[in-house]
């Protein structure tokens, strides 16, 4: 969504308001699988003393792999975006400023920037999940699989002096 600043780039104190839909084909990941519903995200652009401040929050109801088990679970996601808006990048350092086009942005690329950016790199259906056997396959969440723990082969010599037999 093209936005349009001319309005407020030479006005401290004025903004310009949005409300946007996200690209969820540009959200998803292989831990995202998809979103019950659109991604949505309101908020505001603001020049504050001649620096122009882009804030929105950003909700989207996820349909997730996890990434331990690989069960399907939903979750619930919502972000406060806080970036700063510059025409002149050749002086700025800080890694959340992104470029002015002309006299606007589009705000949509700089909210799924944000969006990727701020999600977790492993999804987990919940904090203690405990994976999957790596023998057999089980969920363990689901309770103990039957599989006997793989002996160290530094240990057989002396399996089989204890061999009775």
């Amino acid at each position: 969504m093209w936005l349009d600043l001319r309005e407020i780039i030479e006005v401290p104190g004025a903004s310009v308001p949005f409300s946007a839909e996200l690209d969820p084909a540009i959200l998803q990941t292989p831990s995202i699988t998809g979103f019950h519903g659109p991604v949505t995200a309101e908020g505001s652009v603001s020049n504050t003393a001649g620096l122009l401040r882009l804030k929105a929050q950003v909700a989207a109801d996820m349909a997730c792999l996890c990434d331990r088990c690989g069960a399907p679970f939903d979750r619930r996601k919502r972000l406060e975006v806080d970036a700063a808006l510059s025409a002149d990048m050749e002086d700025e350092d800080e890694a959340t400023v992104f470029p002015l086009e002309g006299d606007g942005i589009d705000v949509s690329q700089v909210l799924e920037t944000c969006f990727i950016l701020e999600t977790e790199s492993k999804l987990l259906c919940r904090d203690s999940c405990r994976g999957i056997c790596p023998a057999c396959g089980k969920n363990l969440n689901d309770g103990p699989c039957g599989c006997q723990p793989p002996k160290d082969p530094r240990f057989a010599v002396l399996g089989q002096l204890l061999d009775i037999n």
